[in-house]
């Protein structure tokens, strides 16, 4: 959790601002309009809400913080994708992405500070977690990577995926906050159908998303289609083996009927025989799933897999169709920068 001397202005609701300014014997519309500062406008000083006296900036300044991301380095890579290093106000570093292309423009965005789940093919999972991104912080990630869809693009973003580094359902309270903020009319407006949340996997977690009856949509980080070859590779699936995950799936899906997308990386001669992906229709038959996406492996310094050949890739593809799976392949974007899936890591 960030620590902070003063409280953070933007963890109050909005009645709790009405409140502070009632008490203050402010007007009641104030509350209103620093709360259009805060979330409309994405004000990130108070001397920037220039429809108060300098008076009242002066008493929220010494009653609040107001802690906000800020950009430390872009990195452009030859095909349009920006990465971003963003610093938090206590001093941390976590990555975002913006991957551009002709009908959409998405923000990759990160849930913590590292992450605990050590994924054997992923950089983030050699880190350690410092912490959980507060919902204000997820929040300005979306905003500053906006901000350079418009800068380079002269686009607004189309798409959020919360793929970047951290586990999205091991932030619970926070992601969802986050996104109700991020489609919220008061905040950004963009609608919770454009917002993928990828998880490796928390069973307990997916099933209480489909009790929160939330609207945007699921993709599991699968991966192996055997809970001997997941195990390992992912740490995780000792506690949220494939059929805990396949129950939890089917009720979300119940409680939801939002969209599940699988995500399958392929690893040279690990999970990329067609027996695997005989494996891989067994399971896409037990889960609504709409489609599976394969993902090009992006080598990371440590870690030994490597990306099968095309033809592997296209005889595996095959299989899939063949057996009237809905496959598509993911081409990595960003990997000039360590900016493609799985190399987020602060280099």
């Amino acid at each position: 959790m960030l620590k902070l001397a003063k409280p953070n202005i933007r963890q109050l609701s909005r009645e709790e601002l009405d409140a502070y300014f009632k008490e203050m014997g402010e007007k009641a519309f104030r509350a209103k309009q620093v709360y259009e500062w805060i979330w409309t406008k994405q004000a990130l000083r108070f001397e920037d809400m220039t429809n108060l006296s300098k008076e009242l900036r002066t008493k929220l300044a010494e009653s609040f913080s107001l802690p906000a991301l800020t950009e430390d380095l872009s990195q452009h890579s030859s095909d349009g994708t920006v990465k971003s290093r963003f610093r938090t106000v206590d001093g941390h570093l976590v990555e975002g992405v913006l991957i551009p292309t002709d009908d959409r423009k998405t923000a990759c965005v990160s849930s913590q500070i590292g992450c605990s789940l050590s994924c054997k093919f992923c950089a983030t999972g050699y880190m350690d977690r410092k912490r959980n991104l507060e919902f204000d912080e997820i929040f300005d990630e979306v905003v500053l990577i906006n901000k350079q869809s418009e800068a380079v693009y002269g686009k607004k973003l189309t798409n959020i995926v919360f793929m970047g580094m951290g586990e999205p359902l091991l932030n619970y309270k926070n992601v969802l906050k986050a996104i109700e903020k991020i489609s919220s009319p008061d905040g950004l407006g963009m609608s919770p159908r454009r917002i993928t949340v990828s998880t490796a996997g928390v069973a307990k977690m997916i099933k209480q998303l489909g009790d929160d009856q939330v609207r945007f949509k699921l993709a599991l980080s699968l991966h192996a289609a055997t809970d001997a070859k997941r195990h390992e590779i992912m740490p995780i699936n000792d506690t949220n083996d494939i059929q805990s995950l396949v129950e939890a799936l089917n009720y979300f899906y119940q409680k939801t009927g939002n969209e599940i997308t699988f995500e399958y990386i392929l690893f040279k001669d690990f999970n990329d025989s067609l027996e695997d992906a005989a494996e891989l229709v067994k399971l896409y038959r037990r889960v609504p799933a709409d489609l599976i996406n394969i993902i090009e492996y992006n080598p990371i310094d440590l870690a030994l897999f490597e990306k099968p050949d095309e033809d592997k890739t296209m005889q595996f593809m095959q299989y899939l169709e063949k057996h009237r799976v809905n496959v598509r392949l993911r081409r990595s974007r960003g990997k000039d920068i360590d900016a493609a899936c799985g190399q987020l890591a602060n280099k």
